[in-house]
């Protein structure tokens, strides 16, 4: 496979403006500079030609400008941009009763809106505390939830984020992901690693250090996101949800990356038929919108007029590129995602069986994590070999996104096709066995 000549001369000349006058916090993974895109492929600024396997962190859900979430954007900026939330307007509830209508719980779902994950875990830990009048939280190491303050107490994939800010918000306890892959807790015979984490929670972190009459909420990712998109064991979310009941301990699920149809069903955890008190959500919600938020069991939703607001909240041009988001959803995206997903899991472990470095493949849905290590046995990770293979990746016109230490994420849009999944899969595996004779 022949590489493309990138970064171009156009993308070179406006990486140079760029670093003369944005942050240096920003992360950037390559120099990919976009100018359109179209469904699962984009192009930058010099006309090449990407497969996009990140869509924008699992934001660009339907596409790149799906013309359905366009035409609903146009719409509604020709009616009115923005009106502040001390106001109502007809788009907003509109939204909010589809979205209620999703919840993974029985009971009747009340929201709030606000344009980003990380304002919704802000909104999901305010609200956890006012509603039970507890202090104390729960979260697990390698998750990520967001940048500022409260949220990145629970925020424990890396520690550059949290280098020169801390103190963090007290009240926080991390705890194992149940990462079956590598365990580092001792597992009881007859129990999976998702039973013996929540043992541990229970017989070490409730009974030592965290009293569970003062723990407010346990907050987890379904999914790991950042952190490499780690799937639990089956018995994970059953005794966990159990533990939580025993202490009247809310359970926080925070949907931000695996939620809104990302694995083949609304929402992550009903993978495992298990209902949440909270769910925090955005990325995906709106197509590339600026729109996040929280549903939460209407008997949990019950802090007064005043507690929390946000400008942003409800804004109509996301919720309008809400609505045709899920409408796009319900009409065959869900089913995509669920079917193209399955078949891609299945070509990687085919992929696997030729690349060593490969130590694992795992995944829900469109949501497709490739672990790489330097021994099956030892399971060290490959950094360096997953870096390389990012590299070569968008060199061969394919972009990803790494995850932990030594994954790659596969986190296309919901619609891609059959075909595309194929000639992005080969794109990858030539960089695989490139990077594998590089090391």
């Amino acid at each position: 496979m022949k590489p493309l000549n990138v970064p171009g001369k156009e993308t070179k000349e406006l990486l140079e403006r760029d670093h003369a006058v944005i942050s240096p916090s920003y992360p950037r993974a390559y120099p990919f500079a976009m100018d359109h895109g179209k469904g699962s492929e984009v192009w930058d600024i010099d006309g090449n030609r990407f497969i996009d396997f990140a869509s924008g962190i699992a934001v660009c859900s339907t596409g790149h400008s799906h013309p359905k979430v366009v035409e609903s954007i146009k719409n509604q900026v020709d009616k009115f941009i923005h009106i502040s939330s001390d106001f109502y307007h007809p788009v907003w509830v509109e939204f909010s009763e589809k979205i209620a209508a999703t919840a993974p719980f029985k009971e009747p779902a009340k929201v709030f809106l606000g344009n980003s994950g990380t304002k919704a875990v802000e909104a999901a830990i305010k609200l956890a505390r006012s509603h039970t009048g507890r202090q104390h939280f729960i979260g697990f190491f390698g998750a990520f939830h967001g940048r500022t303050m409260g949220s990145l107490a629970f925020t424990s994939s890396k520690t550059q984020y949290r280098e020169n800010f801390s103190p963090m918000m007290s009240g926080v306890t991390h705890v194992p992901y149940p990462d079956a892959y590598r365990p580092i807790l001792v597992q009881s015979e007859g129990e999976d690693y998702g039973e013996a984490v929540v043992r541990y929670i229970e017989e070490v972190v409730l009974a030592r250090t965290v009293p569970p009459q003062e723990t407010a909420a346990i907050m987890i990712e379904p999914i790991l996101g950042e952190g490499g998109y780690v799937v639990p064991p089956a018995g994970f979310f059953p005794v966990l949800r159990r533990l939580c009941d025993k202490h009247g301990i809310l359970l926080i699920d925070d949907e931000v990356q695996s939620g809104v149809v990302r694995t083949g069903k609304f929402w992550a955890i009903e993978n495992w038929d298990v209902e949440p008190d909270i769910v925090c959500f955005a990325k995906g919600i709106a197509s590339g919108m600026p729109l996040g938020g929280i549903l939460a069991r209407a008997s949990v939703m019950d802090w007064p007029m005043g507690a929390h607001g946000t400008t942003y909240g409800g804004n109509p041009v996301s919720c309008s590129a809400g609505l045709a988001t899920l409408e796009l959803n319900e009409g065959g995206f869900m089913k995509n995602a669920a079917e193209v997903g399955e078949y891609t899991l299945d070509a990687l472990s085919e992929i696997m069986t030729r690349h060593p470095s490969i130590g694992q493949v795992r995944g829900k849905g469109l949501m497709i994590g490739i672990e790489f290590v330097k021994d099956r046995e030892t399971k060290i990770a490959a950094t360096d070999l997953r870096d390389n293979i990012v590299e070569r990746a968008f060199h061969n016109g394919l972009i990803t996104l790494g995850g932990g230490k030594n994954c790659v994420r596969i986190a296309p849009p919901l619609n891609i096709s059959q075909d595309l999944i194929n000639e992005g899969l080969q794109m990858l595996e030539d960089a695989i066995t490139s990077a594998e004779a590089e090391a």
